[in-house]
């Protein structure tokens, strides 16, 4: 019996009989349509695998938290959002602001617009592949990266210590970011290039968030998978939890829906709307460990409500306890393995729990879980649009969490 099909066999029993139940009940009682929409989708949530429609209150209730992103808009921090609430098991909020750009006569956003996640790609695809993998005993944590991607070792010795898991928690010594996209235009140039950068601190010593190591880890998941990050993730992930709204490289269909990213007058020389803002994830092929997947903030939803107590078709608890965990080392690191945490001060906001985990994205996306709360508020934007000149969304994030948790009660 091979590894793979022994691994299928042990995955806990009941974890494959709520993800079947929770694919019928997505079948007979979801209706599903094709984009482009023109309104929100007709939808029967299933309790066990959907939050439950409930916002038919959200503009009084979270009337604060809405006009800090009207009046940011305004302040053109970002041409559009998109919320989703989602608190006990019911979708308290969901709704769009602004127009897909800052001309009048842009189409307005809706909660069917949908959005380059950027970094976000790192937990909704990666580190999900990277859970789902370890759950069935078929990733090692503490493997050396090498044993897996035996172009990554090089004359530094150093190499050859770096595991999986600094890979996960950004501690492997590899830098932030590199513009690789600059002397490799296919995915295998880039790829050499990924595997061949030098680290700049000792692996375990410091964390650094890099997202040439989520590169790295991605092509390593694919490896131990023998399947690709996007085909893995669709029917792993996307596709049990009816993510219909979510894929690397968007069909074209799409594209009129979806909010641009930027005007890029320098790499690309076109604006960019339906393909990834990443330029190392586009040389790629949009498809990459740290970045690449699109999706609509209701989508984001379903799956952070996936990743919290009890309702979860696609993992066991003690492995999202593990993957979700804040790391012991290195000293004073905020990340757990694929996940952050909040720290202090956090564009989390100032309420969120100790046991909350979450990430953010270079374009303007959020998404934060907090367990104790059973609440999850995923924020979408197109702040790079029509550049990445505009930071203001760092002021305006925690202040819209903490609108959110004061609306609904601090306790």
């Amino acid at each position: 019996m091979g590894p793979a099909l022994s691994a299928v066999i042990n995955v806990d029993l009941g974890v494959l009989v709520l993800r079947f139940l929770c694919i019928l009940s997505v079948r007979s009682t979801r209706t599903i349509t094709k984009l482009p929409p023109t309104n929100p989708l007709p939808v029967t949530r299933t309790p066990a695998c959907f939050p439950a429609p409930a916002y038919e209150r959200q503009d009084a209730v979270f009337a604060p938290a809405f006009e800090l992103l009207r009046k940011a808009i305004a302040d053109h921090a970002f041409p559009a959002a998109s919320v989703a609430i989602a608190h006990h098991g019911n979708l308290v909020g969901l709704k769009a602001f602004g127009r897909l750009t800052y001309e009048p006569n842009s189409p307005e956003a809706t909660t069917e617009t949908v959005f380059d996640l950027a970094s976000v790609t790192k937990v909704v695809a990666t580190t999900s592949m990277a859970m789902i993998l370890y759950e069935r005993g078929l990733l090692d944590l503490d493997l050396p990266v090498v044993a897996v991607v035996a172009e990554f070792a090089g004359e530094d010795p150093r190499r050859d210590a770096v595991t999986l898991r600094m890979l996960l928690s950004h501690s492997s010594g590899l830098p932030a970011y590199e513009k690789l996209f600059l002397r490799a235009r296919t995915r295998d140039e880039l790829l050499s290039a990924a595997f061949a950068t030098p680290l700049t601190a000792n692996p375990g010593a410091r964390a650094e968030y890099s997202d040439i190591g989520f590169v790295i880890l991605g092509v390593a998941l694919e490896r131990i998978a023998e399947e690709s990050l996007d085909h893995f993730c669709q029917h792993e992930v996307f596709g049990p939890l009816a993510m219909t709204h979510t894929a690397f490289n968007p069909p074209s269909a799409w594209r009129a829906f979806i909010a641009p990213t930027a005007d890029d007058q320098t790499f690309r020389q076109r604006i960019i709307q339906g393909e990834v803002q990443d330029e190392n994830a586009i040389a790629m092929g949009g498809v990459a460990g740290h970045a690449g997947v699109f999706a609509t903030a209701e989508d984001i939803a379903i799956f952070a409500h996936a990743m919290l107590a009890g309702r979860r078709p696609i993992l066991r608890p003690e492995t999202l306890a593990l993957f979700t965990r804040r790391e012991s080392s290195p000293p004073g690191t905020s990340r757990a393995l694929g996940w952050d945490t909040p720290s202090s001060p956090s564009q989390s906001g100032k309420y969120f729990s100790a046991g909350s985990f979450g990430h953010l994205g270079y374009t303007g996306t959020s998404l934060w879980i907090d367990p104790e709360r059973q609440l999850s508020i995923t924020l979408l934007t197109n702040r790079t649009w029509p550049d990445c000149s505009n930071q203001a969304i760092k002021l305006l994030r925690p202040k819209f969490h903490d609108a959110v948790i004061e609306s609904l009660g601090r306790d």
